[in-house]
């Protein structure tokens, strides 16, 4: 499956942004999905996942009621709606697929999206 992340920008702190991770190639409803980041010379960190049926979703504790992950399997998109941005959400944010149990592990999503840049300024 092939991924296309979109929607990054520039924001102020506080504001809010709608990331979108269009799916082609396969059938984007078989498979879990997940957003990560990496800011500047960090590693590349887990956000927050949700499962092929849209059923089950999990947050890291940084993002957790301000971000909300979705998805439209109709349209083969999923969504990372971020609300209250901080300087600290700073990052390129990707987009990824997997097929096996829900993880926080970036190894256990084999499909990954370009990144898109989130930039917040305070």
């Amino acid at each position: 499956v092939q991924l296309q992340a979109s929607g990054g920008g520039l924001v102020q702190a506080g504001g809010s942004l709608r990331l979108s991770c269009v799916a082609s190639g396969r059938t984007f409803s078989s498979y879990n999905m997940g957003w990560f980041r990496q800011a500047p010379g960090k590693e590349r960190e887990f956000v927050a996942l949700i499962s092929w049926s849209g059923g089950a979703t999990y947050y890291e504790d940084y993002v957790k009621g301000r971000f909300t992950i979705s998805r439209d399997n109709a349209k083969n998109t999923g969504f990372l709606q971020m609300n209250i941005l901080k300087p600290e959400d700073t990052a390129v944010y990707y987009c990824a697929a997997g097929s096996s149990s829900l993880s926080r592990s970036r190894q256990t999503y084999p499909y990954w999206g370009q990144g898109t840049l989130v930039t917040v300024s305070s």
